[in-house]
């Protein structure tokens, strides 16, 4: 089973009552927009949001909201950003910051927009809304009044669940001081159930130097906010949400769900949603950060892959295994390979995981059987200037190509010149070579060359398949070994010992260039 599909049926049994009810289940994920969204952030966006729709496909009314966190506090600054001009924000909700680009509204939604878009462009489609509106519009004020009359039960669920130990005077709040500002250099000293008073500390964090103002204020109405583990549980209680997933770094046992959960139901008295693990996405092997300028961002990612093969990307892994997304490694062409071999599953029948995945990335809307030229031959081709890559597809598939067979190669052509041009490794990267390399070609290698050579002079018409298995028979029944005659026709026609499909690759070189360097007198 698809693991949607599984993750959905333990939601219809768990939250059944609701259901039946015909109440809207509630979805929710967040992001801070503390700078470029990373492409990790897209795992929970693809976990939440196809959890909706196929919820919402086998009749189950549900609703992904997804937050753009405005209100925390700037407390690490991208890499990417002059450290001159932004250091005396530091310590500011990012709402309060100014843009990059001078434009947007503020910080948080020059970043926010260009993520929003990645996301929708990828065809998810949430309800946005930013956490400033919920402190602010005093959604948020009776949350706020329960986790100050119960700091010391909030204190005693880090010390039980994590091991933390809060000092006895520490309550769950950050005030935005009045002269200031900034939220991430105020200690709350006290509560009397109607105003909280505080102090600006210069020394707090190491990271923004607070003004030394104290006071008193009201905790409401976005004047304060509450910190992030105690916000998380806060947050289900007044958005009311039943799903919501997070990443394994805030899964495991005494981590931040552990404890936003004994929150929820401790001092909230509410059940918390339910939960769906899940491991990083990757790049290169690393985690990234989006404060820190580390990793790929999102929007570069998606620009490198059309649709079917983002969500592709983003879906067709177990939310519990982590995805390695490797720009500069196989990863885009093997993409496109498994997207090509899910097709023919579903255009086959084949009911399973595979065939399920082909009908979700395409959102319901599946494209009948169609010819694609493989993305590692389109990229190839892209790269022979001599070559027509159109009427090579029209041979490979044997008849004309259709408008939406037209398409998808020219497509394919785009995505392959931008990948070799961005990130490509050497090996998909050919350039014929004007003169034979100075390789000291072995006699055997001459002698299949020689053998080579005949075969084409032989069949005007040269089949890349019926040429590969030529050249395979050249080395099963002669003494060459596989490497020796690989590395050799290699050297010959791209100076290096290794290439694409070498029937295929010779069968598309100009006749006369081919036959001229086979018959050369080679050193």
């Amino acid at each position: 089973m698809f693991w949607a599909d599984k993750i959905t049926g333990e939601i219809q049994s768990q939250l059944k009552d609701k259901i039946a009810k015909g109440e809207t289940l509630i979805v929710r994920d967040e992001k801070t927009a503390s700078g470029r969204v990373h492409i990790g952030s897209m795992r929970g966006v693809a976990i939440h949001g196809l959890v909706t729709d196929v919820l919402n496909e086998k009749g189950v009314s549900a609703k992904f909201l997804y937050e753009i966190n405005d209100f925390d506090t700037m407390d690490g600054l991208p890499a990417y950003l002059d450290i001159d001009m932004y250091q005396q924000y530091m310590g500011m909700p990012l709402r309060d910051i100014p843009s990059p680009d001078g434009k947007a509204e503020n910080f948080a939604e020059y970043y926010a927009s260009e993520y929003k878009q990645v996301i929708e462009e990828a065809g998810f489609t949430p309800e946005f809304y930013r956490a400033s509106e919920l402190y602010t519009s005093g959604k948020m004020n009776e949350v706020i009044r329960l986790a100050l009359e119960n700091a010391e039960v909030i204190r005693d669920i880090y010390k039980k669940v994590s091991g933390g130990v809060k000092p006895d005077d520490w309550l769950p709040l950050s005030v935005v001081c009045e002269n200031c500002g900034r939220n991430g250099t105020t200690k709350t000293t006290s509560f009397n159930g109607e105003e909280v008073t505080y102090e600006c500390r210069k020394d707090l964090v190491k990271w923004a130097q607070g003004c030394g103002h104290s006071g008193s204020v009201s905790p409401y109405n976005g004047n304060a906010k509450l910190p992030w583990k105690v916000e998380w549980a806060a947050k289900w209680v007044v958005v009311g949400v039943d799903i919501e997933g997070a990443g394994k770094d805030h899964s495991t046992r005494g981590g931040a769900r552990d404890i936003a959960n004994n929150i929820a139901r401790r001092v909230f008295k509410i059940t918390p949603p339910f939960d769906i693990p899940y491991e990083f996405f990757l790049v290169g092997g690393a985690k990234m950060s989006s404060s820190k300028g580390s990793g790929s961002s999102a929007a570069d990612v998606a620009n490198a892959l059309p649709r079917k093969i983002f969500r592709l990307a983003l879906l067709g892994v177990k939310p519990m295994r982590a995805i390695n997304f490797e720009p500069e490694g196989n990863t885009i062409p093997t993409l496109f390979d498994r997207y090509d071999e899910i097709a023919e599953k579903f255009w086959g029948k084949t009911a399973d995981d595979d065939a399920r995945m082909y009908e979700l990335i395409h959102l319901g809307e599946v494209p009948k059987k169609y010819y694609r030229m493989r993305f590692s031959q389109v990229a190839f081709l892209s790269q022979m200037p001599h070559i027509d890559i159109l009427e090579e597809a029209v041979k490979d598939k044997g008849s004309e190509l259709n408008d939406i067979e037209k398409g998808e190669l020219h497509e394919r052509v785009d995505y392959a010149l931008a990948w070799l041009k961005e990130h490509a490794p050497e090996k998909y990267v050919f350039e014929l070579q004007e003169k034979v390399s100075s390789f000291a070609f072995s006699d055997l290698q001459k002698q299949a060359f020689a053998e080579i050579l005949k075969y084409v002079n032989e069949h005007e018409e040269l089949i890349g398949e019926d040429l590969h298995h030529f050249i395979h028979t050249i080395q099963k029944d002669g003494e060459i070994d596989a490497k020796e005659l690989f590395s050799g026709i290699y050297q010959l026609f791209l100076g290096r010992d290794s290439g694409p499909q070498v029937g295929w690759f010779l069968s598309v070189l100009p006749r006369e260039f081919l036959i001229e360097r086979l018959r050369q007198d080679h050193k």
